[in-house]
């Protein structure tokens, strides 16, 4: 496979000899299958079992390394295992290196010290785990390298690996069998590790400002807290149709009118939508709400975030994205939606005729058919404005048309208290100062329904009936996760942070 495809970029071949190259590589391959196999074969016939239950290790590689010293004065016999990655045969001597989950380990077997057991090591392939025995040394060279006493075979692996020099590259291939991504790509596997620890980091942000981590429902029989389709299903007990949530949004806020103050949930959401490089269908978010603050405690609490993030996550506080970089460093930088939209287009957008939205659409070549009012001017606002953001801002104070769950700003009426973060010209988190009103609620609710807004196609009697119990004065926020891994990290596709991305059938 790797010399077609290593033949098929330099342009050498025609597309009948690329074709030869590919059948001959599928031959090749096929031909390795079956030696692993009668390789297999071989080792239940010696009475070895090459899928066994349990290998006990007392050392991991990375502690190997770390305590050489002390390790090799005391010759200290160490069990360790994992994967072959290369085998270098010397007759009667063999080396191999050995991965495991956080780095790699040099072994060496002598047929002196292994006797006819030394044999048994040609039926090991690349790709297979081994448990090893044995004490360590360094080699002229300077390479810690564990001197095998005793080896076993831990599982046979019956597909050859990614070629060693040429890794994985072919991006469709990465997505969609990542464990060979993991494999061939230990950079990879350390990304994950850093996402994970992000989490833990948001998580314990919240826990020390006295949130309370919940869980609320996935399935839901009305769908709602965001704009956007929902995917369908059906509950076969309940005998009725559910939909797979949006947002976590109006069931937090059931969670502050039953008396929790500070409450929080790391989530899957889902959305029947694109796929492209900034968004997948299925995506984790955070969702938090604090009850007696509004959308200036939530600035506040996501300054003090994205700063306890870098602090701990990053070596710098300057963080890169594409050719563009900046700095996380708080106050942010806060701008106006509206002032600054206005700016651009050169009127008041709130005050303009259907006719002027749809020319300047018009103009920027967006499609904005079927669309609401309020949705057509945010699509301005993304071309025009969001996309030419880079360091960390803050743009706040959003038209109502477009921000039903927000309430009425407290200086002008056409607008609500909101904002977004965007870096890179992306949306990273959206707040509000919570509507609390339950009259208020429904009417925006009926609004939405009556412009065929996605988001509700039903109003949620049951979330008013809760605001009717009273909600207090309540500050929420959302934090996408993937474009946050995104932006902090530097990764330039929503598929490159996520382990098993949404991907068209094969």
């Amino acid at each position: 496979m790797i010399i077609a495809e290593k033949s098929k970029k330099s342009g050498l071949f025609s597309t009948t000899q690329q074709t030869k190259l590919d059948f001959l590589s599928i031959f090749v391959y096929h031909l390795n299958m079956e030696e692993r196999l009668r390789k297999l074969k071989d080792l239940r016939e010696k009475g070895i079992n090459p899928y066994p239950y349990k290998f006990e290790k007392t050392h991991n590689f990375s502690e190997i390394k770390e305590n050489f010293e002390k390790l090799n004065q005391s010759e200290t016999v160490v069990t360790t295992a994992g994967r072959i990655l290369t085998i270098r045969g010397h007759g009667k001597t063999a080396f191999a290196t050995l991965s495991d989950e956080n780095t790699q380990l040099q072994i060496y077997l002598r047929r002196d010290r292994l006797n006819e057991k030394f044999e048994l090591f040609k039926l090991f392939d690349l790709g297979d785990f081994i448990g090893i025995k044995g004490t360590v040394f360094k080699t002229r060279t300077g390479e810690i390298t564990v001197l095998v006493d005793e080896f076993s075979m831990l599982s046979k692996s019956l597909r050859p690996l990614p070629e060693k020099w040429h890794g994985l590259k072919d991006i469709e291939l990465k997505y969609r069998k990542r464990y060979l991504d993991l494999i061939a790509n230990p950079e990879v596997r350390e990304f994950f590790k850093k996402r994970t620890a992000l989490v833990n980091f948001i998580r314990q942000f919240l826990n020390q400002k006295g949130f309370l981590e919940v869980e609320t429902p996935i399935l839901q029989p009305i769908y709602g807290g965001a704009a956007a389709q929902p995917f369908k299903t059906f509950y076969n007990a309940l005998q009725q149709e559910m939909y797979l949530r949006i947002a976590d949004e109006l069931y937090l806020k059931r969670l502050i009118v039953g008396g929790y103050e500070k409450v929080y949930e790391i989530c899957r959401d889902f959305r029947n939508e694109g796929l492209d490089r900034f968004h997948n269908p299925e995506f984790t978010m955070i969702e938090a709400y604090e009850a007696y603050t509004d959308y200036e405690g939530m600035m506040e609490l996501v300054e003090e975030l994205f700063q306890f993030l870098v602090d701990n996550l990053l070596a710098s506080s300057t963080i890169k994205f594409g050719d563009n970089e900046t700095e996380i460093k708080k106050p942010f930088k806060r701008i106006s939606y509206i002032d600054t939209l206005n700016k651009k287009v050169g009127f008041d957008i709130l005050n303009a005729s259907p006719e002027q939205i749809d020319n300047l659409c018009k103009e920027l070549k967006i499609d904005y058919k079927g669309l609401s009012p309020g949705s057509k001017i945010d699509k301005i606002f993304s071309a025009l404005v969001q996309k030419e953001i880079i360091e960390p801002t803050f743009i706040t104070d959003y038209p109502k048309l477009i921000s039903p769950l927000a309430k009425e700003h407290r200086k002008d009426k056409r607008l609500v208290e909101r904002f977004e973060l965007v870096i890179f010209g992306l949306e990273l988190a959206n707040a509000f100062s919570e509507l609390n009103n339950p009259i208020e609620q429904r009417r925006r609710f009926e609004a939405q329904l009556a412009q065929h807004e996605e988001g509700i196609r039903e109003i949620d009697e049951d979330f008013i009936e809760a605001l009717e119990y009273g909600m207090p004065p309540t500050g929420g926020l959302g934090i996408g996760i993937d474009r946050l891994c995104m932006v902090l990290f530097g990764q330039p596709s929503i598929r490159d942070v996520i382990l098993f991305p949404q991907l068209r059938k094969d």
